[in-house]
């Protein structure tokens, strides 16, 4: 399966083919020097088998988890590529989940004023919605994505085989991604997660979870409106996920609970028993205070008010401006204790 995200001069090609690691050369027809870039939780077969089709690759390999997507880990992949005398001609792959995809993302805008992006994601979550779109950031002072760029990927290759090597949880961490899109846009996806097996259903979902980001970032590509459908559960998620070293909760999961009080009772109730067959938690224990904190700093915010996403029907929604304290309330309906 192939499909292309038309963004003019910057557009690209996302394919989607089983196996597709064995031919990531003769796909991306990448020229020059080549950064993988990829994490210890990775297996290392997967860098192996992209850099081996290279003449000169190299692989950097950061730390797993979100404390890799800081201005050190930054800095340091930048200064192996200058001390390797990357060009503007050479070009950085993404091998991982969202953290590899965002940090090299960001290394590839800034080298240079910008070298060419390629992402192979590795995780359900990217897959369905990171690697598409150009978003890429570091964290700081606990505040997630305060410092990135729009920097779109030359191609994003998505191999299904490689997510056998994942564990359940984390197929679940990143089909909540894939929910969240079919709640926003696509009753019909919404459906498969209701009535069929999904495991079987995987690669349709991966295809069709795509399409909606496609689709969403043509239309807006650097989030001044419709792009927004996307932050869906991200809100309150983000707040949660802001004690994520306390809670021990993928991001998957933050937007899985964050989703529930933006949806009307109706969607509430579809919802719910999805959230119970991918195993996601609804509700959770954490300091409201804390999450109100990192919500007030996340991205969406406005004078005044934030804006969220909310669903009153399965495959629409609608921005609405919510005070602080209305947020407040929400997060109150999937807080433990």
């Amino acid at each position: 399966m192939k499909t292309r995200v038309e963004l003019g001069e910057n557009s690209y090609d996302i394919i989607i083919e089983r196996g597709a690691i064995k031919n990531f050369s003769s796909l991306t027809g990448i020229k020059g020097k080549v950064l993988v870039v990829t994490d210890d939780g990775v297996p290392q077969e997967y860098s192996q088998k992209i850099a081996s089709q290279f003449e000169n690759a190299f692989i950097y390999t950061v730390p797993q988890g979100e404390g890799s997507k800081s201005l050190d880990c930054f800095g340091k992949i930048l200064s192996f590529m200058l001390q390797n005398n990357f060009t503007r001609k050479d070009s950085v792959v993404a091998c991982g989940g969202g953290v590899v995809g965002d940090l090299s993302g960001f290394v590839s805008a800034c080298y240079m004023r910008g070298i060419n992006f390629y992402n192979f994601p590795t995780t359900v979550l990217s897959q369905v919605d990171s690697s598409v779109g150009g978003k890429t950031a570091v964290n700081l002072d606990g505040i997630k994505n305060p410092i990135g760029a729009f920097h779109q990927p030359k191609m994003v290759v998505i191999d299904p085989d490689v997510l056998s090597t994942l564990p359940p949880r984390q197929i679940s961490n990143g089909l909540a991604e894939a929910v969240k899109m079919s709640l926003t846009s696509d009753a019909e996806l919404f459906k498969v997660f209701e009535e069929k097996n999904i495991l079987e259903n995987i690669d349709d979902i991966l295809f069709r979870s795509v399409e909606i980001k496609r689709k969403v970032v043509e239309q807006d590509e650097k989030e001044a409106g419709l792009r927004m459908v996307l932050n869906f559960g991200h809100t309150l998620g983000h707040g949660i996920e802001s004690e994520e070293e306390l809670n021990g909760l993928y991001h998957g999961e933050c937007i899985a609970m964050g989703m529930l009080p933006m949806c009307s009772e109706p969607v509430h109730a579809r919802l719910i028993p999805v959230l119970q067959k991918l195993n996601l938690k609804t509700s959770t224990s954490f300091d409201v205070d804390t999450a109100m904190n990192a919500v007030m700093h996340d991205k969406k915010s406005g004078a005044g008010a934030i804006n969220t996403i909310v669903v009153e029907e399965v495959g629409t929604c609608e921005i609405k401006k919510m005070t602080a304290e209305e947020l407040k309330q929400k997060l109150m309906i999937i807080r433990e204790g």
